[in-house]
């Protein structure tokens, strides 16, 4: 059992994050013993609901995750509830009592979490009101958790951080990236650099090219007012993409400091190579955008709830890649999303240089998800007599109940948090380069004529031309 102590404030908790992602969340490590006796969490949003409506609520919530239903009881006994509008400032005052209160009943040292799961655009009032009104610890730690997205570009990023910086300093800012949480991307660092074989061919020597796509199978879904100022490039590409193309191309750190391994990834991500001028943009990045499928009854973006019929919002994206770094020269890393493809797929395959007799290259997958999984492929003889070659899969999956046993991503990055521990949170200058890398190719694309669009049906494959993309070095995106 660890005594960890603290109250944790969640500003959002009648929201679908708090129920689909953060009360589970929480209760996993209450089951694990992560949390015991000495935690508190206040939960707040405009709702007037009652601390008996939010116990039914988060009982619901974590209904398959639930062994004992005294212990559950238990667990939701330590939640409380205040309806709260982030603009009053008198209700803050009120926050803080009921965290005084809490304070005695817990013992929690006046350590404090916060948890903003609101609109971005509210961060800033919010953490100007923590301070000025006193929500802050005065003894123990203060810490902020606040979701993507960080900023719309460079600018609104820039302002962003000015303001939550007025209450918190950077390392007392956790920014949320769930895909750090996950165990494979987790696990990345030690794949990389605690095996010797892939230590020394992970480079330009021994690297081809790198593949890295996070393929969904749902459309816009109920997202279609973010979605239409957001598109794929900010959706997906600016945060969670460059995070695990920074972890596949970044230096061994220089010790195991939260701060060693984040500066490793801002060398990557401020070395990402901008396009020359227009036609190289258009020739290395590939948009498109999903069009009606009659055959299987789904409809274009176009014809989303909620979307401009004319929108030329791209719900897909892939990109050649070149990072300006010695270890690196000559290498692309292709990088891939978007939505209605044919299949939920996450995974980075990395294929290595082969010699001129090799019949295929040989490859490493990783599956991010929904599988977690690595194969090697290698040549070897065919059997018979024949002297060919063909291409065999070592793999190795983790079982069902190995998934289970894991910690989920917001379950991770939670506990990581209270720890202290900002490995797998996004530094504020990772943040800046991808900016700069992101808003680079969105000026160019305001340069260029309007996309034609729809280029690919729901539900089927990639658009054409980022198939060509890959021509030189594959023929085809490995799945």
């Amino acid at each position: 059992m660890n005594d960890n102590r603290l109250i944790l404030f969640l500003f959002g908790a009648t929201g679908d994050l708090a129920t689909r992602k953060l009360y589970p969340a929480i209760y996993r490590l209450y089951k694990k013993k992560q949390l015991a006796d000495h935690f508190a969490v206040i939960c707040t949003a405009r709702r007037e609901w009652t601390d008996e409506h939010l116990h039914e609520v988060i009982l619901k919530s974590i209904a398959k995750e639930i062994e004992d239903h005294i212990d559950a009881n238990e667990f939701v006994s330590h939640f409380y509830y205040q309806a709260h509008d982030v603009h009053n400032a008198d209700q803050y005052y009120k926050l803080n009592d009921l965290a005084k209160q809490l304070d005695q009943e817990y013992q929690t040292q006046d350590n404090r979490v916060f948890f903003i799961s609101l609109l971005p655009s509210l961060f800033p009032e919010i953490t100007k009101h923590m301070k000025e009104q006193g929500l802050l610890a005065n003894q123990g730690y203060s810490r902020l958790i606040i979701e993507k997205p960080f900023g719309h570009d460079l600018a609104s990023a820039e302002e962003l951080q000015k303001q939550l910086n007025r209450s918190f300093e950077e390392d007392q800012i956790y920014r949320i990236d769930h895909y750090l949480g996950k165990e494979i991307v987790h696990s990345l660092h030690y794949l990389r650099f605690n095996n010797y074989v892939l230590r020394r061919l992970w480079n330009a020597k021994g690297i081809n090219h790198v593949q890295i796509a996070l393929d969904e199978e749902v459309g816009v879904e109920k997202r279609a007012d973010y979605y239409e100022s957001s598109g794929v490039i900010r959706d997906m590409i600016q945060n969670h993409l460059l995070q695990i193309l920074a972890l596949a191309a970044m230096k061994e750190p220089e010790d195991d400091s939260s701060d060693a391994l984040r500066q490793a990834k801002i060398e990557v991500l401020s070395h990402l190579k901008p396009y020359a001028n227009l036609e190289e943009l258009k020739k290395n990045v590939i948009r498109g955008q999903y069009g009606p499928n009659p055959q299987l009854n789904l409809p274009g973006y176009r014809q989303e709830a909620g979307v401009d019929p004319q929108s030329n919002t791209e719900t897909f994206l892939a990109a050649k890649v070149f990072l300006d770094l010695p270890q690196w020269q000559n290498v692309p890393f292709f990088i891939r999303s978007g939505k209605r493809l044919q299949r939920k797929v996450s995974v980075i395959n990395i294929v290595f240089n082969k010699e001129e007799n090799e019949a295929q290259a040989n490859r490493l997958r990783i599956e991010i998800g929904p599988n977690l999984n690595y194969q090697l492929f290698i040549n070897s003889k065919k059997p018979g007599y024949d002297h060919q070659t063909e291409s065999i899969a070592f793999k190795f999956e983790y079982t069902a109940e190995e998934v289970a046993a894991m910690p989920v991503d917001y379950e991770r990055l939670i506990y990581e948090c209270i720890l202290g521990e900002l490995n797998n949170f996004n530094h504020y200058q990772e943040i800046v380069q991808a900016w700069k890398f992101v808003d680079h190719i969105i000026a160019g694309w305001q340069s260029l004529p309007a996309p034609d669009f729809p280029n690919y049906p729901a539900g089927m494959a990639e658009p054409q031309a980022a198939i060509d993309l890959l021509q030189g070095y594959a023929h085809q995106w490995y799945g």
